[in-house]
This record gives C-alpha cells, sequence and structure tokens, in this order.
C-alpha cells in the first residue's frame, strides 16, 4: 500500500462534521460583534463617555475582526484552517476574560475614564473572533466540492451570522438577572465552550492532512481528489492577493461590501444606544429592535444567495442598494418611532441581500485572483463596522439630539455611491475577456492550469 493510501486511512473529519464545527466556531466568535452595544449604557452611565466614545467603543472589536480577515483568511491556503481559527478564539477568550477581570476588579466605584484605553485594549483583542469568518470561508471550501459550496457556505455565514442578534437579546437578560460580571462570565464561557467544540469537531481538508503528514505534493493532490476535495490551495497566497489588488474592479467590489457588511456592523453596535437616546426607548425596546434588525439581515442573505444566483449579482445588487437607501432616507429624516422601525426594515433587508450579491460578483470581476479578491473584498469591507460608529457618535455629539438621526445621511451618501459603483461594473462586463489578458502573468498562467 502506498504512503498516500495508507495515510488517507487515517484522515480525520468530514465534511458535515467540520461545516457543523466551523459554524458553531464562527457563530461564538462573531458574537463579539454585540460585545459593547447591549452593555453600552452601563459603561456610558459609570464612565461618563461622550457620545463618540461610545461610538469608538462599541466599533473597537470590528477593528482587528476586520483587519485580520485578510492575513488570517490567506493563511487558510498554508494550514488548511484549524490552526488560526484556534487562534483568534483563544485571543478572544483572552479579550473577554481582560474585560470580566477589569468589571470584577473595578466596576461600578473605581472604572473612570482613565480606564477607557484598557477598555478598549480588551474589546480589540475579544474582536478577534470576528475574523474566524473568512478562515471558516476557506476551511469549509476545501470539504466540499464545487456543487455543493454553495448550500453549506450559506448554512455558514447564514446561521454564523444570527449570533450578534442573539446575543442583543440573551446578554441583557444574563445581566438583569446576575449583573453585568455574570453577562461577561457567561460569555467567556461560552466563547470556550465554542472553542471546545470547534477543536474537537474543525478539521482541515484531506490535502493539508496528508501534507502534514509528509506527503509530497502531487501524491497529497491526487489523494485529496480521491476523496471528494476538489478545491486546491494556490501556489502563492501573497500573489493572489497583489494579483486581486491590481485588478481595478476589486475596490468597487471592497466599498460594495463596506456599505452592506460593514455597515451590517455598525448598526448592530450602534442600534441600542440610538434608539434609547433619540426615542428614549427601554431598553428591552431598543434591544428587540437591533436583535430583529441583525437576525433579519443575516437570515434573509440565505435566499439572497439563491436570487443572486438566479437573477445575476448586478441586478440583486442594485436592487439591494436601492432597498438600503430608501430605508436610510426614511431613517434619517423622520421622527416618528413606527417610520424609523420600517426604515431599519429595509435597511436591513438590503444589508442582508447585498451582502450575497456582493460575493456571487467576486469570482465574476476577478475570475483569476478571486481567493486574494475574497479577502480583501471580506477584510476591508467589513472595516465598515469600525470606521461607521465613531462617525455616527460624533454626529450626535455636534449636532444635539437630533444628530442621532442625521447621521444616517452617512447611509444614504453610502448607498447612492455603492448604486453608482454596481451599475460602473456592470457596464464594463463586455471588457472581462480583456481584463483577464491584463491581469499579471503568473496569475494567467495559474488560472489556465487550474481549468
Amino acid at each position: 500500500m502506498s504512503q498516500p493510501t495508507r495515510a488517507v486511512g487515517r484522515l480525520r473529519g468530514d465534511p458535515g462534521k467540520s461545516l457543523i464545527g466551523a459554524t458553531i466556531g464562527f457563530f461564538i466568535g462573531f458574537g463579539a460583534v454585540s460585545l459593547f452595544g447591549p452593555t453600552a449604557q452601563s459603561f456610558i452611565k459609570v464612565m461618563q463617555l461622550d457620545p463618540a466614545q461610545v461610538g469608538t467603543l462599541v466599533a473597537m472589536p470590528m477593528l482587528t475582526g476586520s483587519l485580520l480577515r485578510i492575513p488570517f483568511g490567506a493563511s487558510v491556503d498554508r494550514t488548511g484552517g484549524k490552526s488560526p481559527f484556534l487562534i483568534l478564539l483563544i485571543a478572544s477568550v483572552i479579550g473577554i476574560a481582560g474585560l470580566y477581570w477589569m468589571l470584577l476588579t473595578l466596576y461600578p466605584a473605581h472604572l473612570t475614564q482613565r480606564h477607557y484605553p484598557i477598555l478598549l485594549f480588551f474589546g480589540a483583542l475579544g474582536g478577534c473572533g470576528i475574523a474566524t469568518f473568512s478562515v471558516g470561508i476557506g476551511q469549509v471550501s476545501y470539504w466540499f466540492p464545487k456543487t455543493r459550496q454553495g448550500r453549506a457556505l450559506a448554512f455558514y455565514a447564514g446561521f454564523g451570522n444570527t449570533s450578534p442578534g442573539l446575543v442583543a437579546i440573551v446578554l441583557p437578560l444574563i445581566i438583569a438577572i446576575g449583573g453585568l460580571w455574570v453577562g461577561y462570565l457567561v460569555s467567556l464561557a461560552l466563547v470556550l465552550s465554542g472553542l471546545v467544540a470547534y477543536a474537537f469537531l474543525g478539521f482541515d481538508a484531506p490535502y493539508f492532512q496528508l501534507r502534514r503528514r509528509g506527503v509530497p505534493g502531487p501524491e497529497a493532490e491526487a489523494a485529496a481528489r480521491a476523496q471528494g476535495q476538489e478545491l486546491l490551495p494556490a501556489p502563492s497566497v501573497l500573489r493572489t492577493l497583489l494579483d486581486a489588488a491590481a485588478s481595478w474592479r476589486t475596490w468597487p467590489l471592497v466599498f460594495l461590501y463596506f456599505t452592506s457588511f460593514g455597515g451590517f456592523l455598525a448598526l448592530t453596535a450602534w442600534l441600542p444606544t440610538f434608539w434609547t437616546a433619540f426615542y428614549h426607548a427601554p431598553h428591552w425596546v431598543a434591544l428587540g429592535l437591533t436583535a430583529g434588525f441583525s437576525l433579519f439581515a443575516s437570515l434573509i442573505r440565505v435566499p439572497g444567495g439563491a436570487w443572486a444566483d438566479r437573477f445575476g449579482g448586478e441586478r440583486v445588487a442594485l436592487a439591494a442598494y436601492a432597498l438600503l437607501l430608501a430605508g436610510a432616507i426614511v431613517m434619517t429624516s423622520s421622527g416618528q418611532f413606527s417610520m424609523t422601525v420600517l426604515g431599519e426594515l429595509l435597511v436591513g433587508a438590503g444589508m442582508g441581500i447585498a451582502n450575497a450579491g456582493v460575493f456571487k460578483l467576486v469570482p465574476q470581476y476577478v475570475p483569476d485572483a478571486v481567493g486574494g479578491a475574497a479577502g480583501w473584498v471580506g477584510g476591508l469591507g467589513a472595516l465598515g463596522g469600525f470606521v461607521v460608529p465613531p462617525l455616527l457618535g460624533r454626529i450626535a455629539q455636534t449636532m444635539g439630539p437630533v444628530g442621532y438621526a442625521r447621521g444616517y445621511g452617512i447611509y444614504v451618501a453610502l448607498a447612492v455611491a455603492s448604486l453608482a459603483l454596481t451599475g460602473l461594473l456592470y457596464a464594463t462586463r463586455s471588457t472581462d475577456a480583456r481584463h483577464r489578458h491584463s491581469i499579471a502573468p503568473f496569475a494567467h498562467a495559474r488560472h489556465q492550469e487550474s481549468q
């Protein structure tokens, strides 16, 4: 029996278990999006934070969670995914443990403005779990054949994205019963549980297991294909990132995702503050509206992917950003509670559907560097979750109470620009053939070899 064949007999995991493990890990890690949103009012009262500081606080987990998506997502082509996934979850555990320690030793009497930078630091560490999204995307993709990748990734992203909405509901309930300390202690326990579950269920695809056991590349590739693995890593992770960066089409896609997914992250963190400060809504109403927005925008992403397959990514994206624009106009101009709720629903629908549509467009417009383009789009696009909340807070601080509503003018501008960029991409589709030849020769040769 050959070495590859003997090694195949000892492979661990299977597509189903690995999908469940990655989904659990992402679900737990992504919950850090709501690390501060539901609890911001407690810190505001104790530390006397202004709106700009609140905006930065609730956005801080998104900084690391966004930027780390690029290098950690790219590392999947070398490691298979499990190691970087565990590193990110461990960093998240350290961050949440640090927050729990601060609350246990300082809250409420001794927690002051001078501890604000430490709070931001631990929040940034806690947000590392958000970056598991790009790692899991790669890990799941390697396990499944192309005919099943769409459904597998829809399951992974759709259910994993529900975490912030559920956290926005459950965490305040726990805090109401046991206090802020207990809330963060339970959060810590959940992330630890998710880490353990992922460690037992999440395995690298066959090719990566074989390579770690010393099986030569060609033999490992042949054995992995025999096990059903169709997708294999690119020869150079850095090259695919550089090739994607060299394509101008990558950057409109980054902006589109900045608007839809980054905007989603920002609102998930900011909405509790908005509903409480602008409409003086009871705490539970504010959290319920935030959770509803998050769950709705996450779950509608699943059928959004099917609509993109059926009608085309551009048409779906145009419709989605039109919904987002309509909702943002309502939220900016309305002073009526019910109309603003309607605007929130329109924004959520637009963001969720657009998230699916954008990733449908990535392989279409950057066909010779799909992995690199997905890294830039997913990483820099998610950075909107860090950039937007401080801007919303600054507008509220400058304009007073009405600024909480007028701040959504940012989303009006983002939606208009996204509609224009989607139209630009669609108008240049006819140049795709020439565009392929304009990519770096190395990437073109790699693409031809993969056919």
